[in-house]
């Protein structure tokens, strides 16, 4: 994606301190700025501002897109009107019942410890390959750090062997998705996953300076993974070990972190400890740039639920039993 040039339209000193101001949070917004440049071109080429007729015509231009699609672009439209409308008051902004219906989020597989046991084995029965000597320690690997650290995808295949202190056990995560670093704490098979690696990296004598990938191999010069070639190799495991969703798909490689963030709720709930209150931990070893993003992830599903009404029934169950055998029941 080239760089943006600047907006020239009448909208476009909103969109330059809007995207100013997402940055300065932040955020990349790379993409929504590409498609508010897009936006500022259709005014410009008007010479109009954004009205009612002006956006009703722009988004005949969003015709051959997907409904979620032209959805999520005139969402983004709709943002920066209300941001506008604060210094200007009059200003239009569109009237979001009137756009495409929302698609129902993609529900995450929550991948099990008996999943991942399968995942390892297969992993484990690997061959190397010229390129690939490290096939199976590689996503044996990925595969544990996925697991146990949520991390994302292309925050695992750019990690570097001097990222990984092997005093204190944890990584560095460089300036990933918010432009945020962090150090991440490894759980005790999750570091001792890189300890063997890097016992077949000297035995075999393959690079260990501290620029050279974790996730290496030997093609294209000894580079990392790709985030595609990660992919590829996980979703073959997937379908090798007959790992399905219950709608029969192959899970999404990103719903390893869903599991992770789902596991470390349910552990809190059946610990007994104050959900709301570790949030922000979770927010912080996920990368997340505020509590908000991490909701996401915390879905309301069965199992949580089930915890939830186990623990609700734990701590209150004889009160609403004594009320209703008194017939108090409301």
């Amino acid at each position: 994606m080239s760089a943006p040039s600047r907006c020239t339209s009448r909208l476009g000193p909103a969109i330059e301190r809007y995207v100013t101001l997402k940055q300065a949070l932040g955020r990349q917004y790379a993409a929504e700025r590409w498609m508010l440049g897009h936006v500022d071109r259709f005014l410009a080429a008007r010479d109009a501002d954004l009205t009612a007729d002006t956006f009703a015509a722009w988004c005949l231009t969003l015709q051959g897109l997907t409904t979620g699609t032209r959805r999520r672009r005139m969402q983004v439209v709709r943002n920066i009107c209300l941001y506008r409308r604060r210094q200007e008051p009059t200003c239009f902004v569109p009237d979001d019942r009137l756009f495409p219906p929302t698609h129902h989020a993609i529900r995450p597989y929550l991948f099990t410890d008996e999943d991942i046991r399968r995942l390892l084995t297969a992993a484990s029965a690997l061959r190397p390959s010229l390129t690939s000597p490290l096939r199976r320690e590689n996503l044996r690997l990925a595969i544990v750090l996925l697991y146990t650290t949520g991390l994302r995808r292309g925050e695992l295949v750019s990690l570097t062997l001097g990222d990984f202190d092997t005093d204190q056990r944890t990584l560095l995560i460089r300036e990933s998705k918010f432009h945020k670093s962090r150090v991440v704490p490894l759980s005790r098979d999750g570091a001792g996953e890189i300890d063997r690696l890097l016992e077949h990296r000297r035995t075999q004598r393959l690079p260990l300076t501290p620029d050279s990938p974790l996730l290496w191999n030997r093609s294209r010069g000894g580079n990392a993974y790709t985030g595609a070639g990660l992919h590829h190799v996980l979703h073959t495991l997937f379908r090798s070990t007959q790992i399905r969703t219950e709608q029969g798909r192959v899970p999404r490689v990103h719903d390893f972190r869903h599991a992770f963030a789902i596991t470390a709720l349910m552990r809190w709930y059946q610990a007994g400890v104050d959900v709301q209150a570790r949030l922000p931990l979770l927010a912080t070893y996920m990368g997340h740039v505020s509590i908000v993003s991490t909701a996401y992830y915390l879905q309301f599903v069965e199992p949580l639920a089930a915890a939830a009404s186990e623990r609700f029934a734990s701590h209150c169950g004889a009160l609403v039993t004594t009320r209703l055998a008194h017939g108090d029941a409301r």
